[in-house]
Protein backbone atom coordinates (compact mmCIF):
# COMPACT_ATOMS: atom_id res chain seq x y z
CA UNK A 1 0.00 0.00 0.00
CA UNK A 2 1.61 3.28 -0.62
CA UNK A 3 3.01 5.46 2.18
CA UNK A 4 -0.34 8.28 1.52
CA UNK A 5 -2.83 5.87 1.50
CA UNK A 6 -1.27 3.78 4.87
CA UNK A 7 -1.65 7.36 6.60
CA UNK A 8 -4.95 7.33 6.19
CA UNK A 9 -5.48 4.20 6.88
CA UNK A 10 -3.59 4.89 9.81
CA UNK A 11 -5.06 7.83 11.55
CA UNK A 12 -7.98 9.10 9.67
CA UNK A 13 -10.33 6.33 10.36
CA UNK A 14 -13.44 7.38 12.55
CA UNK A 15 -12.37 4.60 15.68
CA UNK A 16 -8.62 6.23 15.63
CA UNK A 17 -9.12 10.05 16.90
CA UNK A 18 -11.90 8.79 19.60
CA UNK A 19 -9.17 6.09 20.71
CA UNK A 20 -6.99 8.85 20.70
CA UNK A 21 -9.26 11.35 22.64
CA UNK A 22 -10.40 8.38 25.02
CA UNK A 23 -6.25 8.51 26.11
CA UNK A 24 -5.42 11.85 26.15
CA UNK A 25 -8.29 12.73 28.13
CA UNK A 26 -7.64 9.84 30.77
CA UNK A 27 -3.90 11.28 31.06
CA UNK A 28 -5.33 14.81 31.54
CA UNK A 29 -7.12 13.98 34.41
CA UNK A 30 -4.40 11.86 36.11
CA UNK A 31 -1.66 14.15 35.79
CA UNK A 32 -3.57 16.62 37.18
CA UNK A 33 -5.58 14.73 39.55
CA UNK A 34 -8.60 15.53 38.99
CA UNK A 35 -10.05 11.77 38.16
CA UNK A 36 -13.58 12.75 39.31
CA UNK A 37 -13.88 16.00 37.28
CA UNK A 38 -16.19 15.62 34.29
CA UNK A 39 -15.84 16.81 31.10
CA UNK A 40 -17.45 18.30 28.51
CA UNK A 41 -16.43 17.94 24.88
CA UNK A 42 -17.53 20.11 21.91
CA UNK A 43 -16.93 19.36 18.41
CA UNK A 44 -18.84 21.00 14.42
CA UNK A 45 -19.89 19.23 11.80
CA UNK A 46 -18.80 15.70 11.50
CA UNK A 47 -17.20 15.62 14.25
CA UNK A 48 -19.90 16.74 16.59
CA UNK A 49 -19.88 15.43 20.28
CA UNK A 50 -21.77 16.06 23.42
CA UNK A 51 -21.74 20.07 22.13
CA UNK A 52 -22.70 18.81 18.47
CA UNK A 53 -22.81 22.10 16.59
CA UNK A 54 -24.29 21.68 13.01
CA UNK A 55 -23.69 17.79 12.97
CA UNK A 56 -25.56 16.30 10.39
CA UNK A 57 -25.49 12.79 11.36
CA UNK A 58 -28.68 11.72 9.35
CA UNK A 59 -27.10 11.63 5.99
CA UNK A 60 -26.24 8.43 5.73
CA UNK A 61 -27.52 5.21 4.38
CA UNK A 62 -30.52 7.20 3.07
CA UNK A 63 -32.00 8.25 6.42
CA UNK A 64 -32.44 11.65 4.84
CA UNK A 65 -33.40 12.43 1.42
CA UNK A 66 -30.59 12.64 -1.05
CA UNK A 67 -31.75 15.76 -2.55
CA UNK A 68 -31.83 17.36 1.26
CA UNK A 69 -28.75 19.65 1.12
CA UNK A 70 -28.89 21.00 -2.36
CA UNK A 71 -32.37 21.72 -1.46
CA UNK A 72 -31.97 24.01 1.73
CA UNK A 73 -28.96 25.86 -0.27
CA UNK A 74 -31.59 27.03 -3.07
CA UNK A 75 -34.45 27.76 -0.63
CA UNK A 76 -31.08 30.43 0.84
CA UNK A 77 -30.66 31.65 -2.54
CA UNK A 78 -34.38 32.27 -2.52
CA UNK A 79 -34.94 34.03 0.32
CA UNK A 80 -32.39 36.31 -0.50
CA UNK A 81 -33.54 37.66 -4.13
CA UNK A 82 -35.87 34.89 -6.70
CA UNK A 83 -34.44 37.16 -9.25
CA UNK A 84 -30.91 35.73 -8.72
CA UNK A 85 -31.99 32.35 -7.93
CA UNK A 86 -33.82 32.02 -11.30
CA UNK A 87 -30.05 33.58 -12.62
CA UNK A 88 -28.73 31.35 -11.22
CA UNK A 89 -31.01 27.95 -12.25
CA UNK A 90 -30.84 29.27 -15.77
CA UNK A 91 -27.17 29.93 -16.12
CA UNK A 92 -26.39 26.02 -16.54
CA UNK A 93 -27.99 25.74 -19.75
CA UNK A 94 -26.14 28.91 -21.14
CA UNK A 95 -22.96 27.74 -19.38
CA UNK A 96 -23.11 24.48 -21.67
CA UNK A 97 -23.61 26.51 -24.70
CA UNK A 98 -21.07 29.59 -24.35
CA UNK A 99 -18.58 28.16 -21.60
CA UNK A 100 -18.74 31.93 -19.58
CA UNK A 101 -18.36 33.86 -22.41
CA UNK A 102 -16.28 36.79 -22.76
CA UNK A 103 -15.93 38.43 -19.29
CA UNK A 104 -14.18 34.84 -18.00
CA UNK A 105 -10.75 34.66 -18.02
CA UNK A 106 -9.14 31.49 -16.88
CA UNK A 107 -6.22 31.07 -14.92
CA UNK A 108 -5.51 27.33 -16.97
CA UNK A 109 -6.84 26.32 -19.85
CA UNK A 110 -10.92 25.47 -18.89
CA UNK A 111 -10.61 21.00 -20.35
CA UNK A 112 -14.25 20.50 -19.44
CA UNK A 113 -17.45 23.04 -19.03
CA UNK A 114 -18.27 20.90 -16.00
CA UNK A 115 -14.66 22.44 -14.51
CA UNK A 116 -16.51 25.63 -14.44
CA UNK A 117 -19.71 24.19 -13.10
CA UNK A 118 -17.82 22.77 -9.89
CA UNK A 119 -16.54 26.29 -9.32
CA UNK A 120 -19.47 27.58 -8.88
CA UNK A 121 -21.38 24.94 -7.61
CA UNK A 122 -19.06 25.41 -4.35
CA UNK A 123 -19.09 28.85 -4.38
CA UNK A 124 -22.59 28.86 -4.07
CA UNK A 125 -22.84 25.49 -1.42
CA UNK A 126 -20.00 27.04 0.42
CA UNK A 127 -21.51 30.52 0.54
CA UNK A 128 -24.68 28.85 1.89
CA UNK A 129 -23.10 26.81 4.79
CA UNK A 130 -21.10 30.00 6.22
CA UNK A 131 -23.84 32.60 5.80
CA UNK A 132 -22.01 34.23 9.00
CA UNK A 133 -24.04 37.45 9.61
CA UNK A 134 -20.75 39.81 9.17
CA UNK A 135 -21.06 38.84 5.51
CA UNK A 136 -23.96 37.15 4.63
CA UNK A 137 -22.21 35.78 1.55
CA UNK A 138 -25.32 34.88 0.15
CA UNK A 139 -26.75 38.10 -0.14
CA UNK A 140 -23.65 39.44 -1.38
CA UNK A 141 -23.77 36.88 -4.14
CA UNK A 142 -26.92 38.09 -5.33
CA UNK A 143 -26.68 41.71 -5.11
CA UNK A 144 -23.51 41.24 -7.64
CA UNK A 145 -25.92 39.16 -9.61
CA UNK A 146 -29.10 41.34 -9.37
CA UNK A 147 -26.93 44.86 -9.70
CA UNK A 148 -26.17 44.43 -13.10
CA UNK A 149 -28.08 46.61 -15.33
CA UNK A 150 -30.65 45.83 -17.42
CA UNK A 151 -30.34 43.76 -20.22
CA UNK A 152 -26.94 42.21 -19.15
CA UNK A 153 -26.74 38.74 -20.32
CA UNK A 154 -27.13 35.86 -17.92
CA UNK A 155 -23.67 34.66 -17.66
CA UNK A 156 -22.58 38.40 -17.12
CA UNK A 157 -24.46 38.92 -13.98
CA UNK A 158 -23.15 35.01 -12.83
CA UNK A 159 -19.88 36.98 -13.10
CA UNK A 160 -20.37 39.96 -11.36
CA UNK A 161 -21.77 37.35 -8.65
CA UNK A 162 -19.07 35.94 -8.41
CA UNK A 163 -16.75 38.94 -8.24
CA UNK A 164 -18.92 40.02 -5.19
CA UNK A 165 -17.93 36.99 -3.91
CA UNK A 166 -14.14 36.86 -4.47
CA UNK A 167 -13.28 40.78 -5.86
CA UNK A 168 -11.78 41.62 -9.05
CA UNK A 169 -9.14 38.65 -9.99
CA UNK A 170 -6.94 39.13 -13.38
CA UNK A 171 -7.90 35.54 -13.78
CA UNK A 172 -10.45 33.24 -12.41
CA UNK A 173 -8.96 29.65 -10.81
CA UNK A 174 -11.54 27.07 -11.39
CA UNK A 175 -9.14 23.95 -10.04
CA UNK A 176 -8.65 26.28 -7.11
CA UNK A 177 -10.79 23.98 -4.86
CA UNK A 178 -10.21 20.70 -6.84
CA UNK A 179 -6.74 20.30 -6.97
CA UNK A 180 -5.25 16.69 -6.66
CA UNK A 181 -3.89 18.07 -3.62
CA UNK A 182 -6.99 18.96 -2.11
CA UNK A 183 -8.86 15.65 -3.88
CA UNK A 184 -6.30 13.56 -2.48
CA UNK A 185 -6.93 13.72 1.23
CA UNK A 186 -8.13 12.17 4.74
CA UNK A 187 -11.86 13.48 4.16
CA UNK A 188 -11.68 12.00 0.50
CA UNK A 189 -10.47 8.87 1.71
CA UNK A 190 -13.60 9.11 4.79
CA UNK A 191 -15.87 9.62 3.00
CA UNK A 192 -15.02 7.16 0.51
CA UNK A 193 -14.60 4.25 2.93
CA UNK A 194 -16.27 4.76 6.16
CA UNK A 195 -18.52 8.33 6.28
CA UNK A 196 -20.52 7.53 2.80
CA UNK A 197 -22.90 10.47 2.18
CA UNK A 198 -25.40 10.20 -0.55
CA UNK A 199 -26.00 13.54 -1.29
CA UNK A 200 -27.27 14.00 -4.40
CA UNK A 201 -28.97 16.80 -7.19
CA UNK A 202 -32.61 14.79 -8.26
CA UNK A 203 -35.37 15.99 -10.66
CA UNK A 204 -36.67 18.77 -7.96
CA UNK A 205 -36.79 22.83 -7.11
CA UNK A 206 -33.42 23.25 -6.69
CA UNK A 207 -31.43 26.09 -8.71
CA UNK A 208 -28.84 23.09 -10.11
CA UNK A 209 -28.65 20.95 -12.77
CA UNK A 210 -30.00 17.51 -11.59
CA UNK A 211 -26.95 14.85 -10.38
CA UNK A 212 -28.34 12.53 -8.72
CA UNK A 213 -25.77 10.23 -6.50
CA UNK A 214 -25.59 6.87 -7.87
CA UNK A 215 -23.39 4.45 -5.85
CA UNK A 216 -21.74 2.40 -8.67
CA UNK A 217 -20.14 5.54 -10.04
CA UNK A 218 -19.23 6.84 -6.60
CA UNK A 219 -17.57 3.24 -6.04
CA UNK A 220 -15.91 3.19 -8.99
CA UNK A 221 -14.52 7.02 -8.06
CA UNK A 222 -13.48 6.19 -4.74
CA UNK A 223 -11.81 3.35 -6.56
CA UNK A 224 -9.61 4.84 -9.06
CA UNK A 225 -9.07 7.96 -6.41
CA UNK A 226 -8.33 5.94 -2.90
CA UNK A 227 -8.21 1.97 -4.00
CA UNK A 228 -11.22 1.80 -1.43
CA UNK A 229 -14.64 0.31 -1.80
CA UNK A 230 -17.32 2.29 -0.04
CA UNK A 231 -18.86 0.72 2.56
CA UNK A 232 -22.47 2.48 2.70
CA UNK A 233 -23.71 0.72 5.86
CA UNK A 234 -21.26 0.74 7.94
CA UNK A 235 -21.09 3.77 9.60
CA UNK A 236 -25.36 3.44 10.87
CA UNK A 237 -24.33 -0.73 11.35
CA UNK A 238 -21.75 0.71 14.04
CA UNK A 239 -22.90 3.87 15.35
CA UNK A 240 -27.04 3.83 14.72
CA UNK A 241 -28.91 6.21 13.03
CA UNK A 242 -31.87 4.62 12.39
CA UNK A 243 -34.94 5.23 14.87
CA UNK A 244 -32.28 7.73 16.37
CA UNK A 245 -34.70 9.16 18.57
CA UNK A 246 -36.08 5.55 19.76
CA UNK A 247 -31.95 4.83 20.25
CA UNK A 248 -31.02 7.64 21.81
CA UNK A 249 -33.70 8.58 24.37
CA UNK A 250 -32.91 4.58 26.19
CA UNK A 251 -29.00 5.30 25.86
CA UNK A 252 -27.78 8.43 25.50
CA UNK A 253 -27.84 11.45 27.49
CA UNK A 254 -26.04 15.52 28.01
CA UNK A 255 -26.02 16.07 24.51
CA UNK A 256 -27.19 19.46 22.83
CA UNK A 257 -27.49 19.12 18.91
CA UNK A 258 -27.37 22.85 17.40
CA UNK A 259 -28.23 23.43 13.88
CA UNK A 260 -29.14 26.90 11.90
CA UNK A 261 -31.97 26.75 9.38
CA UNK A 262 -30.19 28.64 6.81
CA UNK A 263 -27.11 25.92 6.87
CA UNK A 264 -27.56 23.51 4.54
CA UNK A 265 -26.12 20.49 6.79
CA UNK A 266 -29.31 20.91 8.94
CA UNK A 267 -31.07 19.00 6.78
CA UNK A 268 -29.77 15.79 7.80
CA UNK A 269 -28.80 17.49 11.80
CA UNK A 270 -31.49 16.34 15.02
CA UNK A 271 -33.77 19.62 15.25
CA UNK A 272 -36.08 18.41 17.62
CA UNK A 273 -35.47 17.00 21.55
CA UNK A 274 -34.94 13.68 21.91
CA UNK A 275 -35.36 13.84 25.82
CA UNK A 276 -34.85 16.16 28.69
CA UNK A 277 -31.59 16.13 28.52
CA UNK A 278 -30.75 15.83 24.56
CA UNK A 279 -31.75 19.11 23.57
CA UNK A 280 -31.99 20.14 20.36
CA UNK A 281 -31.25 24.20 19.69
CA UNK A 282 -31.95 25.56 16.42
CA UNK A 283 -31.93 29.05 15.36
CA UNK A 284 -33.58 30.43 12.08
CA UNK A 285 -30.38 32.59 11.01
CA UNK A 286 -27.53 30.96 12.23
CA UNK A 287 -24.76 29.14 9.43
CA UNK A 288 -22.37 26.60 9.93
CA UNK A 289 -21.33 25.71 13.52
CA UNK A 290 -21.82 29.68 14.19
CA UNK A 291 -21.91 29.02 17.59
CA UNK A 292 -18.69 27.51 18.74
CA UNK A 293 -17.11 30.40 16.16
CA UNK A 294 -15.08 33.14 18.87
CA UNK A 295 -17.38 36.06 20.34
CA UNK A 296 -17.72 39.43 18.85
CA UNK A 297 -19.12 42.75 19.68
CA UNK A 298 -20.99 42.74 16.14
CA UNK A 299 -23.05 39.21 16.89
CA UNK A 300 -26.84 39.56 16.47
CA UNK A 301 -28.93 39.33 19.72
CA UNK A 302 -29.91 35.70 18.11
CA UNK A 303 -26.70 34.36 18.35
CA UNK A 304 -25.58 35.76 22.15
CA UNK A 305 -28.87 33.99 23.16
CA UNK A 306 -28.09 30.58 21.15
CA UNK A 307 -24.88 30.57 23.05
CA UNK A 308 -26.25 31.49 26.38
CA UNK A 309 -29.20 28.46 26.15
CA UNK A 310 -26.33 26.20 25.58
CA UNK A 311 -24.07 27.38 28.59
CA UNK A 312 -26.46 27.48 30.63
CA UNK A 313 -27.08 23.99 29.67
CA UNK A 314 -23.70 22.41 29.92
CA UNK A 315 -23.98 24.43 33.67
CA UNK A 316 -26.41 22.32 34.60
CA UNK A 317 -24.93 19.44 33.99
CA UNK A 318 -22.24 20.38 36.23
CA UNK A 319 -24.27 20.79 38.95
CA UNK A 320 -25.70 17.71 39.06
CA UNK A 321 -22.82 15.98 38.65
CA UNK A 322 -21.72 17.59 41.55
CA UNK A 323 -24.81 16.81 43.13
CA UNK A 324 -24.52 12.96 42.48
CA UNK A 325 -21.15 13.05 43.59
CA UNK A 326 -21.71 13.89 47.10
CA UNK A 327 -24.70 11.52 47.42
CA UNK A 328 -21.80 8.44 46.74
Amino acid sequence: MPYRMQLFVDISTLLKPLADYAEILLHIKKTLSAEMSPIIVVGASYGGREVASSAPILYFDNITPSNAYYDLVSKDFREASESCYKTIKQSWAEIDKAAAGKKWTYCSLLKDVSELKDYLEFMYTGAAQYDDPQEYPVNKACEGIDGDSEGTYTLGRIFSGIVALRGENSCHDVDEFFSDETLDSSWGWQTCSEMVSPIGIGKNETMFQADPFYLTEYRDSCNKSFGVVPRPHWITTYYGGHDIRVVLKRFGSNIIFSNGHRDPCSSAGVLENISDNIIAVTTKNSSHCLDIQPATEDDPEWLVMQRKIEMDMVHDWFLKYSADLLQN
